[in-house]
């Protein structure tokens, strides 16, 4: 009989389990060939805007395959509900049994893509972290900024939004332990931050490379789709590295589309994330170095957290019998 878990259930989970680790694995398993990842199915929203991603694949000769349907519609919070919503689906490799619906509404998307950018951060961020900038106010601004403070803890963070009412919300949020200074421009982040998380669903490019300093890690984290993007195709033409959570993805959809299709870079230029995690030459890269990690969400993660938070609740609930 299959499984349901609420979400109160996955996030009191979750907690307890060390995702940058999970992500780690997973994208190493990704990248040497070890998962079956098939294309994401998408489904794009104008009225009101919003976009559906269908992730689904397994790790070869592991226990589960999952299916995760997530989506983001932008405009919910004005209905007071959150814009992240879905679910995720765990199946039996060996059977096809469903055995575990998670209902996380859209929550393990959340940790597990603010995860990855921890584990970006933990690589190939520049020592020391002098500011943290992020570009954006919603969900991922938050939750990048925290997950960052396990590994990296910085406290000075330099913060814009477009609309500026909700950027003073989040700097109220994050309270007293964060020193976070409103931007008036996106630039003047750039300026003031070396390591800068872009979190938005802008279709139009936010920083100029002109923005940005020597010695600067940009986890892009909002360009999902081939209709968004973030960065001036310049910041990775002038990048040192670009890496991509996936690169075939990354050939459709993301910053790293936007540059191919500009011209501004080439294919050779790219490195997979879990291929960079295992090259001892990127690790400890010069201080004046830019790199550019641009994630776009890998049905790899969705297994790792999936399969995680479901041994965690069978291990819990053994020991309660």
């Amino acid at each position: 009989m299959s499984i349901i878990i609420d979400l109160k259930t996955i996030k009191s989970i979750v907690e307890k389990v060390d995702v940058v680790a999970a992500m780690k694995e997973g994208f190493i398993q990704y990248s040497n060939g070890n998962t079956v990842v098939p294309p994401v199915g998408e489904l794009l929203f104008e009225d009101p805007p919003g976009d559906v991603h269908i992730k689904y694949g397994y790790i070869k000769k592991d226990d589960f395959y999952v299916i995760k349907i997530a989506s983001g519609f932008y405009e919910n919070t004005k209905l007071g509900i959150s814009s992240s919503q879905g679910l995720m689906l765990l199946f039996n490799q060996k059977t096809g049994q469903l055995e575990c619906v998670l209902l996380d509404e859209g929550h393990l998307t959340n940790i597990r893509t603010a995860a990855a950018g921890s584990l970006a951060v933990k690589h190939f961020a520049p020592s020391p972290i002098k500011a943290v900038g992020i570009i954006g106010t919603g969900v991922q601004a938050k939750l990048q900024l925290l997950q960052l403070q396990e590994n990296n803890p910085c406290k000075t963070v330099w913060l814009w939004g477009r609309n500026k009412a909700n950027a003073q919300e989040l700097k109220t949020e994050l309270g007293p332990d964060f020193e976070v200074h409103l931007a008036d421009r996106p630039g003047e982040v750039a300026r003031n931050a070396n390591v800068i998380f872009t979190t938005t669903a802008a279709k139009n490019p936010l920083l100029q490379a002109e923005d940005i300093q020597p010695g600067t890690l940009i986890v892009a984290v909002g360009s999902d789709t081939h209709t968004k993007q973030e960065l001036e195709s310049a910041i990775l033409e002038k990048a040192d590295w670009v890496i991509a959570d996936s690169i075939p993805q990354s050939k459709n959809r993301g910053e790293i589309y936007q540059a191919l299709k500009a011209g501004a870079i080439t294919e050779k230029k790219v490195v997979e994330l879990g291929k960079a995690i295992q090259d001892s030459n990127l690790q400890g890269t010069p201080s004046d170095q830019v790199i550019v990690v641009d994630l776009t969400g890998v049905a790899v993660q969705d297994i790792m957290i999936a399969a995680a938070v479901y041994s965690s609740f069978q291990k819990q609930n053994k020991q309660g019998c």
